[in-house]
């Protein structure tokens, strides 16, 4: 099962250099994937079939790579590899999939739980790391993004990690503050603490 993985190469669109033909490729590619059932798919993924596995990785990729790449703070490489790993851990897991929410939202919850996973794992071996050594970090890595409102982006980098993950959870990802503490551990009052300090500190940034 985990030559899944091998199915599934980082697409262009998230490198710096691609080329035309590579993003025609992909658009006709991503059409024709969004014609097909999702639920056949998803069944045929379930019986072993790597290939309908590896159109959903197509139709859903960006939007993960999104989400991985706002809570690593811009940190391109990193979010490339917990994409994958999002992924690689989707097809193991994917006979938990009741179908009680949509894949995207199964698939979007996986993804949370591994790039949080990832930063609890970071914090163990990282804790002598100064708060203001991972906002230069932070800020360093956001300089690789190539598109969106940069100074909005290298903004919410600059936030201490819980702040920004629960903006990103929250403003961006619409997850209420219930389902904030369910994934990560934390209080819904710290919850709203933080939300509260990262609106606060964008502001203060963005108006200076």
């Amino acid at each position: 099962m985990d030559s899944i993985a091998t199915m599934m190469p980082m697409p262009a669109s998230w490198s710096k250099h691609h080329s035309a033909a590579a993003v025609t490729v992909q658009a006709t590619a991503a059409v024709a994937d969004a014609k097909q059932d999702q639920d056949s798919l998803i069944a045929a993924s379930l019986q072993g079939d790597c290939n309908s596995f590896a159109v959903l990785y197509r139709q859903h990729r960006d939007r993960i790579y999104a989400l991985c790449w706002r809570m690593c703070a811009g940190n391109r490489a990193l979010a490339e590899d917990l994409t994958q790993e999002a992924f690689v851990q989707a097809w193991r897991k994917l006979a938990s999939f009741r179908g009680e929410s949509a894949f995207g939202t199964w698939l979007h919850r996986l993804a949370v739980n591994v790039v949080l996973g990832d930063k609890r794992r970071q914090s163990r071996r990282l804790q002598t790391v100064s708060d203001a050594d991972q906002i230069s970090e932070a800020t360093q890595g956001a300089q690789d993004w190539q598109g969106g409102d940069q100074d909005l982006e290298r903004a919410i980098a600059r936030l201490p990690e819980r702040a920004r993950a629960v903006l990103i959870l929250n403003a961006i990802e619409g997850y209420s503050h219930a389902e904030i503490s369910a994934a990560t551990g934390m209080a819904e009052g710290s919850s709203k603490a933080q939300l509260h300090r990262a609106r606060q500190l964008l502001r203060q940034w963005l108006n200076e």
